[in-house]
């Protein structure tokens, strides 16, 4: 059986080809070299060794070969990892003639054949032998006799060979210093396509997540949102933040929901929460401002409950101001949410200054009630809104350490030492392997034309600020900061003070009080429920998403 090497040449002319035929050099294949393609320049009329050829086969395999192709479709050689289909018709190709091997030349290698030591199948085989007796119109005879089917043949793989070179690899192994070439539009199958939209889509989800937890949420702005508030009812809120039942007509500061500059915090699901504390314990400690975010936080969380009647406080006790220490047991999820209050996280005491017994502060002795805190798995710390007191920042006969009480140290000095007693407990005390340890900052007053006690208002307040350039960052705050980088434990600040200080609109003002219990004081501390503390909880339950490793969606 007489097999054919066929070497088809392209001019620089689109419209002109001929046909070389004296290179006869495999035993099946074909080898198709065209004048402007770089690569198969050494392809010559003398049958000169080239340095590229295309072997193109029916099932070629040549798995992991890379390729480069320009916009003219076959002007470049290259291997190409492909099957080949249907035949179809192109044009610039000339016909092709075979030309018979001779006996007595030897085969060549399989390296010769497809220039990689593989195998192919073979175009196709040719039944009728020209003899090589024959006379130069036999030869010319037969070639035409095959003309015809060696036409549809080249031009089937020629064909197929440029649609073959459409599809690109996007990713071409390239060596250090060697310039990059230029690569045309991928294709790719189906599977190989959906498998990589899946790798894509985990590889986009991944870096969404580390940009979350990379972006500071703390920068940004309140958008007006009518989806909000989380919750409407909610049996858990007290007198003294329960603004609506008090009277306040408005509704608006209700529906601000904060928007950060960089990225998107997740919108709180109470179930997802419930989910992240089952059979634990979230514990708030801290002054009345804490006890404004926990009950937030309850009522947030009753928005996941089928049956209302399965939460309740271990002591049956209702909330109110008066009142220090609640926990609320959650029976489904085997969780508590409790508050234990302490105004400055260290001791309140009384000492003897001369032959009187007064109020003082033990900066070096942490609060008492520490063994209500010991064992939980997240706990969330706040000190400043005492500390702003009168006595306090006076700072005389107040601050205690031992047995000695100071006659006067300033206010700051003070908040320090207290804080690094606070700071060497949690040390001492908190498993950071069992427990999550948070310390919310400061949250702002906006007390116009005097303090609490002395004609300050804000009652005609109804929209957020345009600026908060009179709330400047708190040097309480500065202070925790700096402590909490220096201990062992980690511990998670929660700085809600800067974006806190636009919200003047949702203090209680007059309506901390049924209005028959009313007074000329207002209240522009604390903060209407719902309002500003559910977006403390927001940032709360953000970071814990964050530490234990779940989705943000």
């Amino acid at each position: 059986m007489a097999l054919a090497d066929l070497c088809v040449r392209k001019r620089n002319s689109n419209t002109s080809n001929y046909i070389d035929r004296s290179t006869i050099s495999a035993k099946v294949g074909l080898q198709i070299c065209y004048d402007s393609s770089p690569s198969l320049s050494g392809c010559r009329e003398q049958g000169q060794g080239h340095r590229g050829p295309l072997i193109v086969g029916m099932a070629p395999t040549f798995n992991g070969l890379t390729r480069n192709s320009s916009s003219t479709g076959l002007e470049s050689s290259i291997f190409i990892d492909t099957h080949f289909r249907g035949p179809e018709n192109t044009s610039g190709f000339a016909s092709i003639s075979v030309i018979k091997r001779k006996d007595n030349e030897s085969e060549t290698s399989g390296k010769d054949r497809d220039g990689v030591n593989g195998n192919f199948t073979t175009v196709q085989e040719i039944s009728a032998p020209v003899s090589e007796t024959s006379s130069f119109e036999e030869k010319k005879s037969g070639a035409i006799s095959l003309e015809k089917t060696e036409v549809q043949s080249s031009e089937k793989i020629a064909e197929e060979t440029r649609q073959a070179t459409s599809q690109e690899k996007t990713e071409t192994p390239i060596k250090e210093g060697i310039e990059k070439k230029k690569k045309g539009p991928t294709t790719v199958t189906n599977m190989k396509a959906s498998r990589n939209e899946r790798i894509k889509a985990s590889r986009n989800e991944r870096i969404k997540e580390n940009n979350m937890r990379e972006c500071d949420i703390t920068k940004g702005r309140w958008v007006y949102d009518a989806s909000y508030p989380l919750y409407s009812s909610c049996p858990s809120i007290d007198e003294g933040f329960d603004c609506v039942g008090n009277g306040r007509l408005d509704k608006d500061y209700m529906k601000w929901r904060w928007q950060p500059q960089d990225c998107n915090i997740p919108r709180f699901n109470a179930t997802k929460m419930l989910d992240l504390i089952r059979g634990k314990r979230l514990v708030f400690v801290g002054d009345s401002i804490n006890r404004n975010q926990w009950e937030s936080m309850l009522c947030m969380l009753m928005e996941g409950v089928k049956d209302p009647k399965k939460v309740y406080e271990t002591h049956g006790r209702k909330i109110t101001k008066e009142k220090g220490n609640y926990s609320f047991k959650f029976v489904d999820y085997k969780c508590t949410v409790e508050y234990h209050v302490t105004h400055f996280l260290v001791h309140e005491s009384k000492a003897k200054v001369g032959s009187r017994r007064v109020q003082t502060l033990r900066i070096d002795a942490i609060d008492h009630g520490t063994s209500r805190w010991r064992g939980a798995d997240v706990l969330i710390f706040n000190t400043a809104h005492w500390w702003s007191h009168f006595k306090t920042k006076a700072g005389i006969n107040y601050y205690q350490e031992g047995n000695q009480v100071h006659p006067q140290l300033d206010v700051s000095t003070a908040f320090r030492r207290a804080l690094l007693t606070w700071a060497s407990w949690v040390d001492r005390h908190v498993n950071p392997r069992k427990t999550e340890v948070f310390f919310r900052s400061s949250a702002p007053s906006h007390f116009r034309g005097g303090q609490w006690n002395s004609g300050g208002h804000c009652k005609e307040a109804t929209h957020p600020l345009n600026e908060t350039s009179s709330i400047s960052y708190s040097e309480k705050d500065s202070i925790v900061e700096d402590i909490i980088k220096r201990m062992k434990t980690p511990v998670t600040f929660l700085n809600i003070t800067s974006f806190s200080g636009f919200r003047i609109d949702g203090h209680p003002s007059i309506y901390g009080k049924r209005p028959s219990k009313r007074s000329s004081i207002q209240d522009c501390s604390h903060w209407c429920l719902p309002g500003v503390p559910d977006t403390w909880n927001e940032f709360l339950y953000f970071h814990l998403l964050s530490k234990q490793g779940g989705t943000f969606q």
